[in-house]
């Protein structure tokens, strides 16, 4: 039976402590749907080109854009290819991410499957494996190399032992005891276990990401789905592969790399925390209204303004909106004073707005 070995450190706890800081303030804020799905896409094209990336994909993030949104680029095809695959495996870890939190939506606990890891094996590996090995365990025996010298760092276990250590893993998975433990924790072990394993003949990596990633979507950290925890690995690769690496030199101890795998995820939404609260509504107004509130990008502005002063006059939002006309103004007005977000105080000519405390 599988039962990972890791000790709750502090700085563990510190880097949980700031993923759900930041997860609260990301979860809350009130912002324009545009401005959402602009996260999201932004989020996706980070994944899969630093997903791919650090394997070794030389097409460059404007590159890679280009080949998420269909368009055209002159490349090798191999590196086309895993960026392709890399996009439709996050469209199936978006559709298979619902979250079920530590029961699904029936009532009995969330299961998940090794059909869910060979397919998402099969389309990271679509067009680049032989027939026949996308979505199958390995038959033969493989190496972990260190790149620069060549050295074997890693010998991941034999092929007959493939289909037993990943039924042992997705049966504590699955358990009580493997539910008890921090969805986080779990992305993170997730991640590791499937990297150890190495259960195809290529692709492991990926398939490793995208599933704690997909833990992480399940149990209600998808976060809007407006991070890259990739990036992070990718800009500190060297650290990340030490890290990963570190845990056999500690007889299978995790600790150091769930000090690392926390850390980044918390650096990474400590980063988009800030992004999003420079560009969201006070989230106190969606406890206050008792909903989210859907508002445009001029009235954002207009709310911007008054987040620096005490009040808003009429020639104070004219030249915020200074390509807007004036109908289009009163018209934006009324409807956040109708939202209970604006109240208007004086009349005619001295009539000014104040933010609703």
């Amino acid at each position: 039976m599988f039962e990972p070995k890791f000790t709750i450190t502090n700085p563990i706890l510190k880097h949980i402590g700031s993923i759900e800081g930041a997860k609260e303030v990301i979860d809350y804020a009130v912002m324009v749907p545009a401005w959402e799905a602009k996260f999201k896409e932004e989020a996706r094209v980070r994944t899969v080109h630093f997903g791919t990336r650090i394997e070794g994909n030389e097409l460059n993030f404007s590159q890679a854009q280009r080949v998420i949104a269909g368009e055209e680029v002159i490349a090798r095809d191999r590196d086309v290819q895993e960026v392709i695959n890399y996009r439709n495996v996050m469209e199936y870890i978006d559709k298979l991410g619902e979250r079920y939190g530590q029961t699904g939506p029936s009532g009995s606990a969330a299961v998940y499957t090794e059909s869910w890891l060979k397919k998402i094996h099969e389309l990271t590996t679509d067009r680049i494996l032989k027939e026949g090995k996308a979505g199958i365990y390995r038959d033969t025996r493989v190496v972990i190399k260190n790149s620069q010298t060549g050295e074997v760092s890693f010998r991941p276990p034999l092929p007959v032992e493939v289909p037993v250590q990943i039924e042992e893993f997705f049966a504590w998975l699955n358990s009580d005891v493997g539910r008890a433990t921090h969805p986080v924790v779990r992305a993170g072990i997730t991640h590791y276990e499937l990297v150890r394993i190495h259960p195809f003949v290529d692709g492991n990596g990926r398939v490793a990401r995208a599933f704690s990633l997909l833990v992480m979507f399940r149990e209600g950290y998808d976060v809007k789905r407006f991070f890259s925890i990739e990036e992070y690995f990718d800009n500190h690769a060297e650290d990340y592969y030490a890290s990963l690496q570190a845990v056999a030199k500690k007889k299978g101890d995790l600790t150091n790399w769930l000090e690392f795998f926390t850390k980044a995820l918390a650096i990474e939404l400590t980063k988009i925390k800030e992004r999003v609260r420079s560009l969201s509504i006070d989230f106190r107004w969606r406890d206050r209204l008792g909903r989210q509130i859907s508002l445009s990008e001029r009235q954002i502005m207009l709310i911007d303004y008054l987040t620096n002063h005490d009040r808003l006059l009429m020639h104070d939002a004219k030249d915020i909106l200074n390509k807007v006309s004036d109908d289009t103004i009163l018209r934006d007005i009324k409807d956040l004073m109708d939202k209970g977000i604006l109240k208007k105080r004086g009349k005619t000519k001295a009539a000014y707005y104040v933010i609703v405390k």
